[in-house]
């Protein structure tokens, strides 16, 4: 059953106040409790906040609905300590959830609070009434392995990256925290509730990468809100009110205006040896497709085994360089080329855009207008791609210009469409000889020829009808063209019946680049140290291109 819930910002000895509006506004709404989520007390030097703390412990001031509060900047004052020390609660409906504490409430809600601020040069165990907390205290929190609320004190790191919501000009952004960041990507928390004194701030939703296995298609979403003290004095808002049911299943679609996670991604724990490799962005091609099966087809695997979805829980974190809100990018294990291979580049360059739906082709995506979001920044990310590509090897001599090659395989029977992205001598666009390959391996394959597709005749891209095998030809500007760059795109129409070898796209470019002892992926499998090494490379070389970053 769903839960009225209300939060409040620094409450800084405000009781009488607080709690008579609070009593007010639970007559007509019926909250099940309410949280705060900063400075409940105040730092106890006037004669008004002592009366306030007398009144409280005296049982003068009524608390009128059970309310949860944990540690903000402020320690807690002694009288209040004792109190506790002997009893389970402030006073009744006023309970603590300590510095460092996990709890379930009567109405199912699990609740988490890390407070205070962090201390990262403790090396003594701290009080339990200190407002600070160190880094293993936020690591002993990972044991609560999830939470309907989340309260911290301070924010997580980077909460603010790919949010379109500002803070006052005049206000300073809070000091964000890795080891928070850490907790919420961990916790996947339905809500993290926090405060920032002077103003109010709540981020888009956001989603996380799913892990459960029991909701592989599931998007845990966490919506960040941070509360401004009561009575401040640019009125900003200081209550919050919401509704959270615990046992509603995780959302299956994103809402609109929601985000990727904008967290820093957790290092991967490694996994024992399968009886397969982990073929996470592997694209297995490797299998002659053209030889009769002698056993039946099984069943295609589902998000949870998918190759190319996030849902999958071997996903490989440390490849994904970018996450948009319809795609990600990621580089690929087993590149054909290697880091040296492009040596103004420095790293494979061989990346996939590979879109959130787990659908075999773009056309099998039913929504138009999800399907044409879904190819228009998978494009966006191609362009950005080759824009990277153009300024890395500016200047460099026309030997170390580079073009791009991009190769779709859409086949009704497939699993998940993904797009291929090679990098390659620019001269050998503008001689034509990428073209060439293609067409010349086809021909020997006894495959349909190529047909050029021209742009006046490309009409809805994103629905491209039947099987078929796609590659586009970019080069940039080399100054003869009126400083324009060029791209041709050439499609290949396969049958649904057409044994088609999918390794055909590498295969092409491994001939052509003399790379032919590459083209099996499996045979040239990186370290983990050298697949970060060249996705580190890859993401700085791509930050200034990276539109998910604007």
């Amino acid at each position: 059953m769903a839960s009225k819930i209300v939060v409040l910002g620094d409450v800084n000895g405000q009781f009488r106040d607080v709690f008579t509006k609070l009593a007010k506004l639970h007559v007509k709404q019926s909250f099940s409790f309410a949280i705060v989520a900063g400075d409940l007390f105040g730092d106890c030097s006037t004669e008004h906040e002592l009366d306030e703390i007398t009144a409280l412990l005296q049982q003068n001031t009524t608390v009128p609905l059970p309310t949860y509060f944990t540690l903000g900047s402020r320690p807690l004052p002694t009288r209040v300590i004792e109190q506790l020390e002997t009893h389970d609660e402030v006073c009744p409906n006023l309970y603590f959830l300590g510095r460092r504490g996990t709890l379930k409430t009567s109405e199912g809600i699990r609740l988490v609070a890390l407070g205070g601020t962090l201390d990262a040069a403790a090396k003594q165990p701290i009080d339990k009434y200190h407002p600070t907390y160190t880094e293993s205290d936020a690591r002993a929190l990972h044991g609560a392995h999830s939470a309907d609320i989340l309260i911290t004190h301070q924010w997580p790191k980077d909460i603010r990256f790919r949010s379109n919501v500002p803070i006052p000009e005049d206000a300073a952004p809070p000091a964000d925290i890795r080891c928070i960041a850490d907790l919420v990507s961990t916790l996947k928390p339905r809500y993290h509730l926090s405060s920032s004194a002077g103003f109010f701030y709540e981020r888009e939703p956001f989603f996380h990468l799913p892990s459960d296995d029991h909701h592989p298609d599931a998007k845990p979403l966490t919506r960040f809100i941070s509360l401004a003290a009561y009575n401040n004095p640019s009125k900003q808002k200081s209550m919050y009110a919401f509704t959270l049911d615990p046992t509603a299943a995780p959302a299956l679609s994103v809402p609109a205006g929601t985000t990727a996670s904008p967290l820093p991604s957790l290092a991967p724990k490694r996994k024992p040896p399968q009886h397969e490799p982990n073929h996470r962005f592997a694209i297995d091609e490797s299998a002659d497709h053209t030889r009769p099966r002698k056993r039946a087809r099984a069943p295609p695997p589902g998000p949870d085994q998918c190759f190319f979805c996030l849902s999958n829980p071997n996903i490989a974190t440390h490849l994904i360089t970018s996450i948009g809100n319809e795609s990600y990018l990621t580089t690929a294990k087993g590149p054909l080329p290697t880091s040296t291979t492009f040596p103004a580049l420095g790293f494979p360059g061989h990346m996939l855009i590979i879109p959130f739906t787990h659908a075999p082709t773009l056309a099998s995506i039913t929504d138009d207008a999800s399907r044409r979001a879904t190819y228009a920044e998978m494009q966006r990310y191609r362009a950005a791609l080759h824009a990277m590509l153009a300024r890395r090897t500016k200047g460099k001599g026309p030997d170390a210009a580079l073009g791009a090659v991009t190769w779709e395989v859409s086949r009704a029977n497939g699993i998940h469409l993904h797009w291929q992205v090679l990098p390659v001598a620019a001269d050998m666009v503008a001689r034509g000889l990428v073209e060439a390959a293609f067409r010349v391996e086809a021909e020997n394959l006894k495959y349909p020829k190529f047909e050029t597709v021209a742009e006046a005749d490309a009409g809805d891209a994103s629905a491209e009808p039947g099987d078929y095998f796609r590659v586009w030809i970019w080069r940039p500007a080399d100054g003869e063209d009126d400083g324009a760059e060029t791209e041709k795109t050439l499609l290949l129409p396969l049958g649904p019946e057409f044994r088609f070898d999918l390794q055909f796209g590498r295969r092409v470019m491994a001939k052509l680049m003399e790379l032919e002892k590459r083209i099996n992926w499996k045979n040239d499998v990186q370290s983990q140290e050298e697949e970060e090494a060249d996705a580190t490379a890859f993401k700085e070389a791509f930050k200034d291109f990276d539109f998910t970053m604007e």
